[in-house]
C-alpha cells in the first residue's frame, strides 16, 4: 500500500509539474517548500523518501549499500576471498566515497566501517523537517499528536544518522538546526567530542521513545522500530568507550565511564519497552524470515520489513537471492574461523560438545550436528565460492533447486530480477542488544545480575525458533538452552587470536556469558553487515588479519577425492577407479570437480591431524594437488592464491575513518581548522 500510494503521488506530481506558471504569483500547480506543508501526508511522503537510506534490505537492483554480504558486503573475519585479502584502508583518500560513487552501488566505505560517509545532508534533511513541522503546528495544519510522533520520527532519524557518523568518525560537527547557505561559521564548524554528540543523540532517542506513535501502519517507524535500532546504535556507543577509552582519538571526551553505563543503560531500556510490549516473539523458521517472495511473511519477529513486488513497483528488485541460489558463484563466504563459532545443538563448542560427529567438519555433518541456523545459512555440501562454502541464506527453499534440477528458473531467483524480501529489523537483535547491554552492565560497572530469566528470554527463546520441514528432514534439531550456572568454556575465548586484539589489552578476556553472547550475534546475523561493527566496538579488528588469525585464511572442509563423479573413460585415464561423487545436488549428478589437469599445483587443503588436549583441531601442512595425490585431497581447502592483507590494515588508526583530504582542503581554503584523525595526519 505504501508503494501504491507513492507512486500514485508521483504520478501526480508530474502531472502538475507539466502545468504552466504564470507571472509571479506562487504556483498552484506546483509543489515547492513553500506550499509543500499542507498535510500529515506530505509530511509521512517526505519522510518515506528516505527509508531505504535507513531500511536497505536487500539494496536495489545491483546495489550493495547495507545489504548482506554475498554480494559486495562487508569486511569482516567472517568472510575470505581468493588471492590477497582486501585492504581496509591504508591510506588517507580523496573523498570518503560519496560523490564518486552513484548513491545505488555506494558501498565501499560500508565494507570497511558498516556505518556512513562524511556527507550531513541527511542531517540537513532532518532538521528541515523539524523547523517545518514547527511551522505546521503553529499554522494549525498538524495537531499535537500528530506533531509529536512527526517531530518524535525526525529526531530519532537524526539520531541515527549521527551515530553512523561517529561510529566511522568518532568526533563530528555536531548541528541541531537548518543551517543557511550564507552561513560559513556553521558549514565549516570544527569537530565535536563524540561523546557530545552521542549525549544529544541521546536526547533524541528519548523524545522518540516518548512520542512515536506505536502503531502508525504495517512497517513505518513506529516505537518498537526506534527502541530496537536506539538500543542498536547506544550498544555500539558505549561498548566502544568500555573498549576503546585508552585510544588517543578518545582523548577530545570527558566523563568516557560515567557516559559509558548510561548509554549502555539506555539501550537496555530501550530494548525492554519493545520487550515489554508482547507484541514479538519466535514464532518463524529462519529461512522464511529472508526468503518469502512478493510479499510480508506472518510473523511476530519482524519489527519492521521490506518488500519486494515488481508488480506493485516494477523498480522493486534485488540481486542478493540470485548469489544465494547455487548458481552464481560467491567470490568470498565463510571460513575456518566462521565454522569453529558454530555451536552444536547440545549447547556446547565442538571441542567439548558430546554430539555424535560434533568434531566432524564434512557440511554434511555439520547441518545435522550444529545450531539449526548453520543448516538455514549454508548450502550442506561443498560448492563453488572460494572457500567451498556457500551461504544460501538469504533465499527460500525453492530457489537452490533450480541450480541441479535441470528446470529454468523463475524470474524471481534470476540475475537481478529476485524479488524475496527483508526482516530490516527483528525481535532477535532487540534481545540480544539488551542481553549484551545487562552484561556488560553486570561486568564493568557492578549493574544488576544477568539472571536465568534473561537468558531464557533472549538467547534460549531463539534457540526455540521453529524448524521447517526441511531442516527437520535433514536431522536438524534445536540446540539447547544457555544455562548460567554451566556455562560451556570455550578454548577460544582464551587463544592466542584473543589476545592480539584492542579490546583484550584494555579490558582482558570477556567472561564466558559476553562470550556466548557475542557468538550468538554471530551465528543470528551471518553476512548481514552486523559483524564489521560488532568487531570494531569490541576491539577485535586484529582478527580481521591472519597473521593474528590463520583461521582467517582457510575455508571449508572438502574431500575432494570423492566430489566428482568419474566415467569408465575418465577412470582409465587417470588410472582411478569409476566412482559416482558423493554429492548430491549437483547438475546432471557431476559433483564438485577441483582435481582437474588445470589445478595441479593451484588446489590445496589443510588436512586434519587429530585434536588437541583442550579438543581443539590440530592441523597438518598445506598440501597441493599434483595430479595424482588424490587421497590427500581431504581436509580444509585453502582459497586459490591465498595472502594476508597488509598488516597495515589492523593499525589502531584504522579503527576509524580519517577525514578525507578533500574536506580538509575546503576548510583549509576558506579558513577554518579541522582535525584529523589519530594516526592519519
Amino acid at each position: 500500500m505504501k508503494n501504491i500510494r507513492f507512486i500514485l503521488f508521483v504520478t501526480f506530481l508530474s502531472f502538475l509539474a507539466g502545468c504552466s506558471d504564470f507571472l509571479d504569483r506562487p504556483s498552484k500547480t506546483t509543489l515547492d517548500d513553500s506550499n509543500y506543508w499542507f498535510s500529515e501526508e506530505t509530511v509521512r511522503l517526505f519522510v518515506n523518501g528516505a527509508y531505504g537510506n535507513y531500511f536497505n534490505g536487500y539494496s536495489d537492483n545491483w546495489g550493495s549499500v547495507y545489504a548482506p554480504g554475498v554480494f559486495g558486503g562487508e569486511m569482516s573475519d567472517d568472510r575470505t576471498t581468493t588471492g590477497s585479502q582486501p585492504n581496509i584502508l591504508l591510506s588517507v583518500p580523496a573523498d570518503n566515497w560519496y560523490r564518486n560513487e552513484s548513491t545505488p552501488y555506494r558501498g565501499v566505505w560500508l565494507q570497511r566501517r558498516g556505518s556512513a560517509p562524511w556527507m550531513f545532508s541527511y542531517i540537513r534533511k532532518w532538521n528541515l523537517l523539524l523547523n517545518r513541522l514547527d511551522t505546521m503546528k503553529e499554522n494549525g495544519v498538524l495537531e499535537e499528536e500528530a506533531y509529536n510522533h512527526w517531530t518524535g520520527v525526525a529526531r530519532f532519524l537524526r539520531g541515527w544518522e549521527y551515530s553512523r557518523l561517529v561510529e566511522s568518525f568518532g568526533d563530528v560537527p555536531y548541528f541541531d538546526y537548518e543551517i543557511a547557505t550564507d552561513d560559513m561559521d556553521s558549514q565549516f564548524r570544527n569537530r565535536d567530542p563524540r561523546t557530545t554528540v552521542m549525549t544529544h543523540v541521546m536526547e533524541d532517542f528519548d523524545y522518540a521513545m516518548s512520542n512515536v506513535r506505536t502503531n502508525d501502519g504495517v512497517d513505518y517507524i513506529n516505537r518498537y522500530v526506534v527502541g530496537t535500532v536506539a538500543s542498536r546504535c547506544l550498544l555500539f556507543e558505549g561498548t566502544w568507550y568500555i573498549y576503546h577509552k585508552d585510544d588517543e582519538a578518545m582523548k577530545t571526551c570527558s566523563d568516557v565511564d560515567v557516559l559509558a553505563k548510561k548509554l549502555l543503560e539506555k539501550a537496555r531500556d530501550y530494548a525492554q519497552v519493545v520487550m515489554d510490549s508482547g507484541l514479538y516473539g519466535f514464532d518463524t523458521d529462519f529461512r522464511t524470515l529472508f526468503g518469502t517472495l512478493f510479499d510480508r511473511p506472518s510473523s511476530s519477529e519482524i519489527i519492521l520489513y521490506r518488500v519486494y513486488n515488481k508488480s506493485v513497483n516494477n523498480a522493486s528488485q534485488h540481486c542478493i537471492a540470485s548469489y544465494s541460489n547455487g548458481t552464481e558463484s560467491q567470490s568470498s563466504s565463510g571460513n575456518l574461523s566462521t565454522l569453529k563459532a558454530w555451536l552444536c545443538n547440545d549447547g556446547k563448542p565442538y571441542s567439548s560438545s558430546s554430539v555424535e560427529n560434533a568434531r566432524s567438519f564434512r557440511l554434511q555433518d555439520m547441518v545435522k550436528t550444529r545450531d539449526p541456523r548453520f543448516e538455514a545459512t549454508f548450502w550442506d555440501e561443498p560448492k563453488a565460492s572460494s572457500t567451498g562454502l556457500y551461504c544460501e541464506k538469504f533465499i527460500d527453499r525453492i530457489g537452490p533447486t533450480y541450480s541441479y534440477n535441470g528446470e529454468p528458473r523463475p524470474t524471481e531467483y534470476a540475475s537481478c530480477t529476485n524479488e524475496n524480501g527483508f526482516p530490516c529489523v527483528r525481535y532477535a537483535e532487540t534481545v540480544l542488544n539488551w542481553l549484551e547491554a545487562k552484561a556488560e552492565l553486570e561486568d564493568k560497572f557492578a549493574g544488576e545480575a544477568v539472571t536465568q530469566a534473561d537468558v531464557d528470554v533472549s538467547i534460549n527463546a531463539i534457540r526455540k525458533r521453529p524448524l521447517d520441514a526441511t531442516a527437520k528432514a535433514k536431522g536438524v534439531s534445536q540446540t539447547a538452552p544457555l544455562i548460567l550456572s554451566s556455562i560451556p568454556e570455550d578454548p577460544e575465548r582464551l587463544s592466542s587470536a584473543q589476545q592480539m586484539t584492542l579490546g583484550y589489552k584494555t579490558t582482558g578476556f570477556c567472561s564466558p556469558l559476553i562470550w556466548e553472547i557475542r557468538r550468538e550475534r554471530r551465528m543470528e546475523f551471518f553476512l548481514e553487515q552486523r559483524r564489521v561493527l560488532d568487531i570494531r566496538r569490541w576491539g577485535q579488528l586484529e582478527l580481521m588479519l591472519g597473521a593474528n588469525n590463520p583461521d582467517l585464511l582457510i575455508g571449508g572442509y572438502v574431500e575432494l577425492d570423492l566430489a566428482a563423479t568419474i566415467s569408465e573413460k575418465q577412470a582409465a585415464e587417470s588410472g582411478r577407479e569409476p566412482q559416482t561423487t558423493n554429492l548430491e545436488k549437483t547438475p546432471d549428478d557431476e559433483g564438485y570437480n577441483l582435481l582437474t589437469s588445470a589445478n595441479v599445483g593451484v588446489v590445496s587443503v589443510i588436512p586434519v591431524l587429530g585434536f588437541n588436549r583442550d579438543g581443539t583441531l590440530r592441523l597438518g601442512e598445506r598440501t597441493f594437488f599434483d595430479g595424482s595425490n588424490y587421497e590427500q585431497m581431504r581436509g580444509f581447502l585453502v582459497p586459490v592464491n591465498i595472502s594476508d592483507r597488509d598488516a597495515r590494515n589492523v593499525d589502531v588508526r584504522n579503527y576509524l575513518e580519517p577525514i578525507c583530504t578533500d574536506v580538509l582542503t575546503q576548510f583549509a581554503d576558506k579558513g577554518y581548522p579541522i582535525y584529523q584523525n589519530p594516526g592519519w595526519e
